[in-house]
């Protein structure tokens, strides 16, 4: 890192004239020479001319920078004067102690380490401790150094050693050091870090975390800056090293990093030393606000919440309770400190403590199921999620050991309803159908319990999807408790493909022998009413987009628009090969040859080429059917 400021340069020597000095001041390019201690001397022109070139050697190489990092004329803003403006995006660099609290002489492990999963480093820093309610006044505390060669001590308070820079610009990715505490610290400790990548990249006071004097359990004081301080007074990224380490994680993608990925949804928590706290990290990809709450099951109600709300380019951090499916009931804000938070590109950050015990709160010592959901807000009030919140697989303590969780937005019964409607409707009946259509003649002489065979393939397969229509019909109910008013047109059209998959069997059941004149009606109505419920029970695929089971979009209606395709296709060939078969039969004068007829005189041919259609038309259903399958099995 250079030198934050050009220091005046006092060179002194003797000199023969009564045993003055001359004494050079150097500030920035200029560099004159004093001979009576006034500054007003007048030297002999060459000797002048001398020093002059050599002040000014002097100058052109201290203009570089100081590298050394004696740097202890920027305590105080923390800012290196170097001409150019503090980068405005968040660092590509963390801050991370060893514990969240602490007391009176004890020591905290401070590091200070490149985030980014990009390739990166720093040359500079100045670190320092203050007090988090007044972030202003000078540092606390002091460090001890764990590794000379990397840095070196600063006095920038009262005590010496109370600041902490580089000793080189050197590249560096990492540097620790100890930070003690005062013998009468103050409640709340916040590190503060200037980093310099190269002379023209830094960041500025860097807000690190917060740690707090062990047994506080008080909010902070009212001396304490406001939450609307500026975007960038968490400008760290939170990362998701350590988790199921060091803290317990819950995300979504599975695995995702925080720090590197700008769709991932982030919650993090980890109990100071004492057992006394809890600090909790939120962050995820959306305008409106974050929240999380503790749940005692699955179902949303009686639960206690925590929001980030974006209130207008800041961020409020406040603790809640939702006794239903409505707005929460927002607690006072003493329940929670260490407020910190971040909002850049469409990422909300926030981290706050909680104690553990608390009143009118959930006890932190119990398992709970966790909630991670997002929404819109406007103006600091929010409203309803925009997708069905991410629930943690199983409850968990929230003091216990670290954890790394899994979670899903997608309710197991939800999950089934899905699976049970697809294989019915994407496999079976369009199997069923396909063979009822085209391949009546195919086993003409094949019987089972004296049925034909195409017949008891097609009455077998509609039975089984009318069972797994009527268990994924119910399904949604169970898990909604009634009707889902905010499932739009879904319900209805389910609860129509539903009546018409039970008319369809007792329509059947009823049905006229062949030789009846009414056998043609009951064709008709078959007919019709199987190929509506067909048209309906695509249009409740649509369901796919709804909350509780939101596949990825474009891909579900993409690989929808391909099954829809793929059939109509294998439909249109079968067509084609009878009308082939039927001109044949046409150019031989054989009009009157019954197709049935025509299967059999010309069977080889007929059943090659509708057996390796049947096979494809089945491999390619079954494709389609497991893509679905394996989406809905990663919600």
């Amino acid at each position: 890192m250079y030198d934050f400021l050009l220091q005046d340069v006092k060179a002194a020597e003797a000199l023969p004239s009564e045993g003055q000095q001359d004494y050079f001041l150097c500030t920035g390019w200029s560099c004159t020479a004093d001979t009576d201690n006034t500054g007003g001397g007048i030297c002999n022109s060459m000797l002048r001319l001398y020093f002059t070139f050599a002040a000014l050697t002097w100058c052109v190489d201290s203009v570089g920078g100081f590298s050394n990092g004696k740097v202890g004329v920027a305590c105080g803003d923390m800012t290196p004067q170097h001409g150019h403006e503090p980068r405005p995006e968040p660092p590509p660099y963390m801050v991370s102690v060893d514990k969240s609290t602490f007391s009176p002489g004890e020591n905290i492990t401070v590091s200070l380490q490149v985030a980014s999963s990009d390739p990166t480093f720093f040359r500079g820093f100045l670190m320092e401790a203050r007090d988090a309610g007044k972030l202003d006044f000078p540092a606390v505390g002091f460090f001890i150094l764990t590794d000379p060669h990397q840095s070196q001590l600063l006095q920038c308070g009262h005590t010496q050693g109370s600041g902490l820079s580089h000793k080189s610009n050197t590249k560096k990715t990492q540097v620790q050091a100890v930070w003690e505490s005062p013998e009468k610290p103050p409640q709340r400790v916040q590190f503060l870090v200037t980093v310099v990548h190269d002379y023209k990249v830094y960041w500025v006071k860097m807000a690190g975390p917060v740690v707090s004097l062990r047994g506080v359990t008080v909010a902070p004081s009212t001396n304490a800056p406001p939450q609307t301080t500026s975007p960038t007074a968490l400008s760290t990224q939170f990362s998701s090293v350590g988790c199921g380490h060091s803290k317990s994680c819950l995300r979504d993608p599975v695995g995702c990093h925080p720090e590197s990925d700008p769709h991932c949804f982030f919650l993090s928590f980890t109990t100071d030393e004492a057992g006394q706290s809890v600090m909790f990290e939120l962050s995820g990809p959306t305008d409106g606000y974050m929240s999380f709450a503790l749940s005692h099951d699955k179902w949303m109600g009686n639960d206690d919440v925590y929001l980030c709300v974006n209130d207008g380019g800041s961020v409020s951090i406040s603790a809640g309770y939702v006794s239903g499916r409505t707005h929460p009931e927002l607690a006072t804000e003493a329940a929670l400190w260490g407020r910190a938070w971040r909002l850049v590109d469409g990422v909300i950050q926030c981290r706050f403590h909680r104690s553990i015990h608390l009143h009118n709160r959930f006890n932190l010592n119990q398992s709970y199921f966790l909630f991670l959901a997002h929404g819109r807000s406007r103006q600091g009030s929010i409203y309803k999620h925009y997708h069905q919140p991410l629930i943690s697989t199983i409850q968990k303590v929230i003091t216990g050991l670290p954890e790394d969780l899994s979670g899903s937005r997608s309710p197991l019964l939800i999950k089934f309803h899905g699976v049970f409607m697809l294989t019915a409707w994407m496999w079976i009946v369009s199997t069923a159908v396909l063979i009822a259509r085209h391949y009546k003649d195919f086993w003409p002489d094949t019987t089972v319990l004296g049925q034909r065979l195409w017949f008891q393939l097609h009455r077998t397969m509609m039975v089984l999807a009318v069972v797994l229509t009527s268990a994924a019909f119910t399904l949604p109910f169970i898990y909604r408790r009634g009707w889902s008013k905010a499932a739009g047109s879904h319900p209805s059209i389910g609860c129509t493909v539903m009546a018409l998959s039970i008319i369809q069997p007792i329509m059947a059941i009823l049905r006229p022998v062949p030789d009846s004149p009414r056998r043609i009606i009951f064709r008709w109505l078959h007919f019709g009413a199987g190929t509506a419920a067909q048209i309906l029970a695509m249009c409740v695929f649509l369901g796919a987009a709804q909350q509780a089971l939101l596949l990825p979009s474009p891909w579900s209606p993409a690989v929808l628009t391909g099954w829809l395709l793929w059939i109509m296709l294998v439909d249109l060939l079968l067509l084609i090969h009878q009308s082939r078969l039927r001109g044949k039969s046409s150019s031989d004068d054989k009009e009157n040859i019954l197709f049935a007829q025509l299967d059999r005189l010309q069977h080889g041919e007929v059943s090659k080429v509708k057996k390796m259609v049947l096979v494809v038309f089945l491999i390619g259903n079954t494709g389609f059917l497991a893509a679905f399958i394996k989406a809905i099995a990663s919600l």
